[in-house]
């Protein structure tokens, strides 16, 4: 026999070795007001098919949790994957980003005939028919070997390209029916869990929707976000460009000697983008209508900062002259900051800027006139003034960086004429393989973590733990806006996890497995296992991944 304690339930009871999770919920009676899909073992996370044969604590999970919304965005992947197979027999999936509350994905048909609204309905039918069905995922541990035999057969070459450069000895891959797949996380028992989802035509592909965070009973909003779309598209062009469409394919370039070129060429990407947006600006500047202002915000780890100081090189080359300002040194005093309901401070709240004396002092300087501009104290608290002054002449451009930088409450009495408006996102350009995506999110954590741990700001359990809630600011504070902006930047980096995988390695292994935030750990550090790492020492010092690796 084996002893379970329920986090859930805070309590304790005694089960025959090899019991599973399933079997344990309905003793444990552990009610949740949505389905329970997953569980926490040890601060692990499982699929509810686990079973146990040594003392555990377990948490089970229901959708709100992220890890829980990952197993059940997993699980439908392999519904919709199946339902294409079923209905259009040698068709390719590819499952290629997040976007707009959903997945975007290209369903390729053997024909090679374009994928209409008739198709969408039948792939629909045959997922409800799936689901209705309650058909069991079967997972298998297995020899790699014979997990790249299974999908070589199959011709998964993605998957193959992925295993083979990953050195494990075991593998894990699912069935559904006479369906085969892989996916580097856990699923639900049975098709029959996945009981809100959608399917709908998006630009050139289809867009699989997911249940809402808030309330897992519905449908999350759908948001078009045609800016975004053509950023990720835009990346997904020089992949195809390079034949770097996976992780696989980038494994196996490092391992062929190619390191150095993925590097150049990823910094040259972005330099190029960084001089089209200088030029752009340089252009408006001397148009009919004067830009004066370029508004620079992006969520937490996106580059900020070092996209600012390599955008006012170019904006100089240009021979223009750049002056920066942050909405962060119009902070209020913080006695006068925003707090939430159990009394910490909202240090990402609107009202955490003093908006009416910046944007008071952005109209000066576009009057022409000087101004006293503050400088925030962190130490103390306290917005200081220290004797910095600055006036827009001949030539000069104003630079602003913050997160409310695109908030229209910080600058709706200046011309839209008048500005310039920069969104920086982390989007991340390859799919681990053609079902299985990097979630964008982990990129920016990762860069974060090191860059806390680094710095001595935060230790990984520290970051980890207040991640959710800035993830939480960004969705209120910032992503509402990024489809305002004149132009969208991606300081996502070609071969960043192989260069991020030395660095996050040591500082994820320094979290004890008994706290909350070793799950997040597990699974970060399972997921950069699969890279195969590149030393930072070709990365240049003006490099955006600098910022965060250091030097």
């Amino acid at each position: 026999m084996v002893q379970v304690y329920c986090k859930n339930t805070k309590e304790s009871k005694r089960f025959a070795e090899g019991t599973s999770l399933l079997q344990m919920l309905s003793e444990f009676e552990c009610h949740r007001p949505y389905p329970i899909v997953s569980a926490k073992v040890n601060n692990v996370s499982q699929g509810l098919k686990f079973r146990v044969y040594q003392n555990k604590d377990i948490e089970f999970i229901d959708v709100r949790e992220p890890s829980g919304m990952r197993v059940y965005c997993r699980s439908l992947c392999f519904l919709l994957y199946k339902a294409a197979q079923d209905t259009f027999p040698g068709s390719k999936l590819y499952m290629e980003h997040p976007i707009s509350h959903g997945y975007f994905c290209h369903l390729r048909k053997a024909d090679g005939t374009e994928f209409v609204q008739e198709d969408l309905d039948k792939l629909e039918a045959r997922m409800k028919e799936l689901v209705e069905k309650d058909m069991p995922f079967h997972r298998y541990d297995v020899q790699t070997e014979r997990a790249l035999k299974e999908f070589r057969k199959a011709g998964y070459n993605d998957k193959v390209r992925l295993l083979e450069t990953s050195g494990e000895a075991y593998t894990d891959y699912y069935t559904l029916g006479e369906t085969s797949d892989y996916y580097y996380g856990k699923l639900v028992p049975s098709t029959g869990y996945l009981t809100v989802w959608g399917v709908t035509l998006y630009h050139d592909g289809l867009l699989l929707r997911v249940p809402s965070h808030e309330d897992p009973s519905r449908l999350a909003p759908f948001v078009d976000q045609p800016k975004t779309f053509e950023m990720f598209k835009e990346n997904l062009r020089w992949n195809i460009i390079m034949g770097l469409s996976t992780v696989g394919d980038v494994n196996e370039a490092i391992l062929g000697g190619r390191a150095s070129e993925l590097i150049q060429i990823a910094e040259a990407l972005q330099e190029k983008k960084i001089v089209q947006i200088a030029e752009e600006i340089d252009r408006r500047y001397r148009s009919e209508n004067p830009l004066k202002l370029v508004l620079i915000t992006g969520p937490s780890s996106s580059g900020k900062t070092t996209f600012c100081k390599r955008l006012a090189i170019q904006l100089k080359a240009c021979g223009l002259k750049p002056m920066s300002m942050s909405t962060d040194d119009y902070f209020v005093n913080r006695a006068d900051t925003p707090k939430f309901p159990d009394g910490s401070f909202d240090f990402d709240n609107f009202d955490t800027v003093d908006h009416a004396l910046m944007e008071s002092d952005i109209m000066k300087l576009i009057n022409g006139e000087e101004v006293s501009v503050p400088e925030y104290n962190f130490v103390t608290g306290l917005r200081e003034y220290n004797g910095k002054k600055l006036k827009l002449g001949e030539g000069r451009i104003l630079l602003i960086e913050g997160i409310h930088a695109l908030n229209p409450g910080l600058t709706s009495d200046i011309p839209e004429s008048a500005k310039f408006k920069i969104f920086i996102n982390t989007l991340t350009g390859i799919l681990l393989d053609n079902h299985n995506w990097i979630p964008t999110e982990d990129n920016r954590l990762l860069r974060r973590i090191v860059r806390d741990y680094n710095k001595g700001a935060f230790s990984a359990r520290e970051s980890i733990s207040n991640w959710q809630n800035v993830l939480d600011a960004e969705q209120k504070w910032i992503y509402p806006f990024q489809e305002t902006a004149d132009v969208m930047f991606n300081s996502a980096y070609l071969i960043e996890f192989a260069v991020m995988k030395n660095h996050a390695e040591p500082i994820l292994r320094s979290v004890p497995q008994n706290c909350a935030e070793y799950a997040e750990v597990h699974r970060l550090l399972k997921f950069i296992h699969y890279f195969t790492p590149v030393p930072d020492k070709e990365i240049p010092a003006t490099s955006l991944l600098r910022e965060f690796i250091g030097g």
